[in-house]
């Protein structure tokens, strides 16, 4: 067995287990292009047992984020059916190591996309948007990890939730958010803090999803990535992001 394959092994069983493993890479040594290898070969391991390719996730889309982590673009995960949440529904925390949860916005394609596909191109590939939740989760111990232990580790998405799906042929650029747990703000926002429009996002998965040989397809869910710092989620707590014009998602936490 490869190191890669031993790697993507590790990191699924401890998301099916919700076990912390240690870094697979403590030095930082690993580069992206077998950090992506990892996920994509830990992916495959969700789809052998029956989940279902269903999009992609954006991270790291903030700039201040791109420059502490000293990096030049936006990095990327892959979304399973198993990973979407009913809205308004009990989560269980069991389902994960040590989550968090951050406010975005959602695409749904009506079209497949290619990679070379420019703003407007994308817009017109839009289904339609909505306001979501993502939680994200690492699967290593004690929350430590390099920037390639994160690629390998599915970008550190766990979940996702959407609220209702709106038209898109309104302005999206700049919509203000309100994070709340348990009825009280945690974090407000805009959707500019996603790359300056959340449609850049949609470029960027565009052009990444392709070149590893998996454009994006007409059905699927682009979650755009983070539009607030992502809070600690507990058992208990109601989360929910309210998003100007576009409506709410909510879920519980359960136990």
């Amino acid at each position: 067995m490869s190191k890669i394959q031993e790697w993507a092994r590790l990191l699924d069983t401890a998301a099916q287990a919700r076990s912390a493993v240690p870094q697979i890479d403590p030095q930082g040594r690993l580069s992206l292009d077998d950090a992506y290898a990892v996920q994509a070969a830990s992916i495959a391991c969700r789809l052998a047992r029956d989940e279902r390719r269903v999009g992609v996730k954006m991270g790291f889309t903030s700039r201040a984020k791109m420059v502490q982590m000293g990096i030049s673009d936006v990095i990327w995960g892959r979304l399973t059916s198993a990973m979407q949440c009913e809205e308004g529904a009990p989560v269980p925390f069991a389902r994960f190591v040590h989550p968090r949860v951050e406010p975005e916005l959602a695409f749904v394609l009506k079209k497949d996309l290619a990679g070379d596909a420019t703003a407007v191109e994308a817009l017109a590939a839009v289904e339609a948007i909505a306001p979501a939740l993502e939680i994200i989760d690492s699967r290593y111990r004690d929350f430590k990890f390099s920037l390639p232990d994160v690629v390998a580790d599915n970008a550190s998405s766990s979940g996702f939730v959407l609220g209702p799906w709106c038209d898109p042929r309104q302005d999206f650029g700049n919509l203000g958010l309100v994070l709340s747990i348990d009825g009280q703000v945690r974090q407000v926002g805009s959707t500019a803090a996603i790359l300056g429009h959340p449609i850049r996002s949609l470029v960027a998965a565009a052009r990444l999803s392709a070149a590893a040989g998996e454009p994006l397809r007409a059905g699927w869910v682009v979650m755009a990535g983070g539009a607030t710092p992502a809070e600690w989620i507990r058992p208990g707590q109601h989360v929910a992001v309210e998003m100007e014009r576009l409506g709410s998602a909510a879920f519980h936490v359960g136990g």
